[in-house]
């Protein structure tokens, strides 16, 4: 069956038939792939709880639909093309075939270690085919993973580790990133001090780095792999079972983890990936993320195998060893999809047009963005210059929590506005409120976004505490799933999406809560208290600016702030580190003892207008002097 949409009549159709009879929709889509027990039931659903199913007591494994259902059309297709960080370094290319046997022998060797249907298993990888091989023989065991990406430090990984009680961890003795030689298995060791649950680590040999190998729980993966069956009987699985858990930064400090069920994310995840990038059978598709995160996994793993798809990983940077990187590799690899984040595009419009003259890109069909919302000039020069004018531009609004793209064109039939996300998938319902959670109906009104009606690739909870799910996505507006970022609907019905409106950052197009920041600086013996924001960045989107009350006893002020800087960056990783940190004596607090963030958002934003009435304040005259310091940084 195809389900490809071929024009906006039939998008319009599809959406309409979606909305009156979502049931009849999604049990469509679904009858096209393969289930070993069909569904008793489509969806029950209540938003109170919340409790969603989909496909309710349908069985399946989600490999299966990757591997035995398209072997036979395309065993000898191109699954997985490898491209390492160093150009002269040799490619992989990993037909559906090879990759199927490399699946199946190490599904054979986790099992063989313990591994057991409802294990949870950390990846914490470089961008290397092993790191989709893991994935996908910890889904064809029935093993829960739960990728951590590999910039994260130790103490984000042990907090990751401790969370889902993991039993085992799969990593790499190094990473090449840029001219970087990062060590990945110290990181793993200084973890696991930290924790008592994990019985076995597997360490793939990538840059031939001297480690540590404990004995009784560190095994080489070349070593478990060897003499294992390239056969393995696929574990049967539940639509409901979990598929994995992956962490997301939220308004507190602790990391979420999102769970994810296998029946309805394999629909969505499929789904999504065919209609937004028009997929066709020879394309050649590229998702420049990394694994770590929800992007990696839906459009460079899970979206494109189950579509049969040739997908394209980088291990590399966009940058190394020079900045035509990206568009060489487009050239090389006749890349017909790209999908990358609004970060990089203006990292590289940074460089000038010069860096992409060597390049014809002109095997590109469509162009994609994602993470964060684009802006119109990074929009412009990003379809102009690499899509050469005639590229539809995907800009793709959706969340770790959503499991897939919600509201995007779909390319080449959605007409494009720019920076405008524009019209939602079928199947998804999206609701504007203002702050009260009253509808904003018709257009040109602007609010919160929701999300009115369940779809299949929905986050189920967060692992091991289902209130904080109902708290965070489920209580601000009842009845309804509250995405925290706010919308803007235009004269054409198309939605823009404006960004955060709760204590989260999009540094990067990687979600970052305040309070995580905060908690890693208070860390600092002689930060006394912090406030955490994100402000206006002309590469990142948002940096992060700290405001921050210390001891300055015998420190000099630059000496502490790098001291600052960089216990953030070994307790959360380099992409949580602050651009900006202001040491004051005080911060601006209500005389219940709140703090004023929407001053520092402003201040830190260099905007020193309409700071509203201070003078309630419990210590007015700390606004002053904070103006005054961070106009002088």
């Amino acid at each position: 069956m195809n389900q490809k949409i071929q024009s906006l009549s039939g998008y319009l159709h599809e959406y309409q038939k979606s909305i009156h009879q979502p049931e009849k929709f999604w049990s469509r889509i679904a009858s096209s792939f393969y289930w070993r027990k069909s569904w008793d039931r489509v969806l029950s659903w209540d938003f109170k709880g919340p409790d969603v199913k989909w496909f309710e007591n349908a069985k399946l494994n989600i490999t299966e639909n990757i591997f035995e259902k398209h072997l036979f059309t395309h065993g000898d297709k191109t699954a997985i093309i490898w491209e390492p960080n160093d150009p002269n370094e040799e490619a992989i290319h990993l037909s559906y075939r090879q990759l199927f046997e490399k699946t199946c022998q190490f599904s054979n060797a986790l099992e063989a270690e313990g591994v057991k249907k409802g294990d949870r298993v950390i990846i914490y990888m470089p961008m290397i085919p092993e790191a989709a091989i893991a994935m996908l023989a910890c889904a064809r065991t029935g093993a829960v993973h739960s990728v951590v990406f590999a910039g994260f430090s130790s103490s984000a990984l042990a907090d990751r580790i401790e969370d889902c009680q993991a039993k085992m961890v799969l990593t790499s003795d190094g990473n090449f990133r840029g001219a970087k030689n990062i060590s990945v298995k110290a990181v793993v060791d200084e973890a696991l001090e930290k924790t008592t649950c994990v019985e076995t680590v597997i360490v793939c040999q990538r840059t031939k780095a001297e480690v540590q190998m404990k004995t009784g729980r560190d095994l080489w993966w070349h070593d478990v792999i060897k003499g294992q069956p390239v056969e393995h009987q696929a574990v049967t699985t539940d639509s409901e079972d979990l598929l994995f858990i992956l962490y997301t930064s939220g308004s507190t400090g602790k990391p979420k983890g999102v769970v994810h069920t296998t029946g309805g994310y394999m629909v969505y995840s499929q789904y999504s990936f065919l209609n937004v990038f028009q997929y066709d059978q020879d394309d050649v598709y590229w998702c420049t993320a990394d694994i770590g995160w929800i992007t990696g996994h839906s459009y460079i793993i899970y979206g494109p195998l189950l579509s049969g798809a040739t997908t394209l990983m980088f291990e590399g940077v966009p940058t190394y060893p020079h900045v035509g990187r990206f568009w060489e590799i487009v050239d090389k690899y006749k890349v017909n999809q790209f999908y990358t984040a609004p970060t990089a595009i203006r990292a590289l419009q940074a460089h000038g047009l010069e860096p992409l003259e060597p390049y014809k890109l002109d095997s590109l069909k469509v162009i994609g963005s994602v993470g964060e919302p684009i802006n119109e000039e990074a929009w412009h020069w990003y379809h102009d210059h690499i899509g050469k004018g005639n590229c539809p531009l995907v800009d793709t609004w959706w969340q770790t929590e959503t499991g897939g793209i919600m509201i995007s064109p779909l390319a080449g039939i959605t007409p494009n506005k720019p920076a405008h996300a524009s019209l939602p998938l079928p199947g998804i319902q999206p609701i504007i409120v203002d702050a009260e959670g009253n509808e904003l109906k018709g257009n040109n009104v602007e609010g919160n976004l929701c999300i009115k009606f369940p779809w299949p690739s929905m986050i189920r909870t967060t692992y091991g505490d289902h209130q904080r799910c109902k708290d965070t996505y489920f209580s601000t507006y009842p009845g309804m799933y509250f995405t925290g970022d706010g919308v803007k609907r235009d004269h054409d019905g198309y939605l823009r999406i404006l960004g955060r409106v709760d204590d989260v950052m999009n540094v990067s197009g990687h979600r970052m809560g305040t309070a995580e920041v905060e908690n890693a600086i208070n860390e600092h013996p002689k930060v006394i208290e912090s406030a955490v924001v994100g402000f206006p960045h002309d590469i990142k989107g948002q940096g992060i600016y700290a405001y921050v009350i210390c001891d300055m006893e015998g420190r000099t002020e630059s000496g502490l702030i790098d001291e600052i800087k960089d216990t953030v960056r070994k307790i959360i990783g380099p992409i949580a580190k602050p651009d900006q940190v202001q040491i004051v004596s005080g911060l601006p607090k209500t005389r219940s003892g709140k703090i004023m963030r929407r001053i520092l958002r402003k201040v830190a934003s260099n905007d020193f207008s309409n700071l509203g009435d201070t003078s309630t304040l419990l210590n007015p005259e700390v606004v002053e002097e904070i103006i005054k310091g961070a106009k002088i940084q």
